[in-house]
């Protein structure tokens, strides 16, 4: 009986620890994001353009080609942080803020592919002055597509991580987890004037609370009770998981919401053909695609489904496309096998 309870007492304690452990990850994952770029010989800087937008970017150590690295929507250069200090030491890393995001501006005006990809170029030519390999997120993929089909001079090969080609459409994007979660809530919140809390009025209107059923009223009453007692700040929820606290984070603080306003009305993409651009891509590039599912109410809950990136894959002259068992964001979630893209990518690069 002794050798029982000491079994069962110990196990209990095993089960703490991992809890404690488990709570700490959601409230503190980001605790040690200044010191591994840090450490990475990374420092932040910013550039004016001749029009006045600024650019905000975090530029490693000179360790061989440049790569330049262009972050997803709601996110920021920082979000890199995982993979920087290994891809450092092959690259001359540069990753940029994108308009509308961290502390680069805050210009509706600027927020569309065409000016974007343009101004990436003017950055690419002018402060980076030579040919780049690009591997942008989401959003940041588009414009690395972008970037290869209209400026390929400047471009020595890309890397396309789960990009929202196709999905993306008119005749679509109202049945993509983007849309409904996302730029849907965003628009409403932009309409109305009775709430002033962003983060709030999305825990109130969002998609995926479907997913939670009644235990949602709870997260929702803890969410709001946080929100009360740290005014200006980012919400954090012990017991969910770094990847929703980190959205709820960026939603609180350096996401201009007026940019995914641009995905709601699809003037993001005014100009912006996606077949005839990736048909227009000649450089070396690998297509990076995540897991992918529907919900029972037909909702894409993925930025690709896997006829998109098959579509994608194919479009692009000699693509080679790599599947990872991951969220959406790759990069953060899976960065040994990010890395190993990236760092397999320069090789063939360099043995062209």
């Amino acid at each position: 009986m002794k050798l029982i309870l000491k079994i069962f007492a110990g196990f209990i304690a095993l089960l703490i620890i991992a809890i404690g452990i488990y709570i700490y990850r959601n409230l503190n994952y980001d605790k040690n994001t200044d010191k591994i770029i840090s450490r990475a010989g990374f420092l932040e800087k910013q550039v004016i353009l001749p029009d006045g937008t600024v650019l905000n970017y975090g530029e490693g150590p000179d360790n061989g080609p440049t790569l330049l690295l262009i972050h997803g929507q709601a996110t920021e250069w920082r979000n890199y942080a995982e993979v920087l200090p290994k891809l450092s030491k092959h690259y001359h890393i540069f990753a940029i803020d994108c308009h509308g995001h961290g502390k680069s501006s805050k210009n509706p005006e600027k927020y569309d592919a065409i000016s974007m990809g343009n101004d990436f170029i003017w950055f690419i030519e002018n402060v980076i002055r030579e040919p780049v390999i690009v591997s942008g997120h989401s959003s940041g993929g588009l414009l690395t597509a972008w970037l290869a089909a209209n400026s390929p001079e400047n471009i020595l090969g890309i890397v396309i991580e789960d990009a929202p080609f196709f999905s993306t459409e008119p005749e679509r994007y109202e049945k993509t987890f983007a849309w409904v979660d996302n730029f849907k809530v965003i628009h409403q919140f932009l309409n109305q004037t009775e709430e002033t809390n962003y983060t709030r009025y999305y825990l109130e209107n969002c998609y995926i609370k479907t997913f939670f059923g009644e235990s949602w009223e709870g997260i929702k009453k803890y969410a709001f009770e946080y929100i009360e007692k740290n005014p200006g700040k980012g919400l954090r929820i012990f017991f969910l998981p770094p990847s929703m606290n980190k959205a709820f984070d960026l939603l609180a603080g350096p996401y201009d919401l007026r940019f995914g306003e641009t995905f709601y009305n699809y003037s993001w993409f005014n100009n912006f053909n996606q077949e005839k651009t990736l048909r227009r891509i000649k450089c070396p590039s690998v297509l990076i695609h995540t897991n992918w599912s529907y919900s029972d109410d037909g909702i894409l809950l993925a930025a690709m489904s896997g006829e998109d990136a098959e579509r994608a894959h194919l479009l692009i002259n000699e693509n080679v496309m790599v599947k990872i068992k991951s969220g959406h964001n790759s990069h953060d979630e899976r960065p040994e096998e990010f890395n190993k893209i990236l760092i397999d990518f320069l090789q063939k690069i360099e043995n062209k």
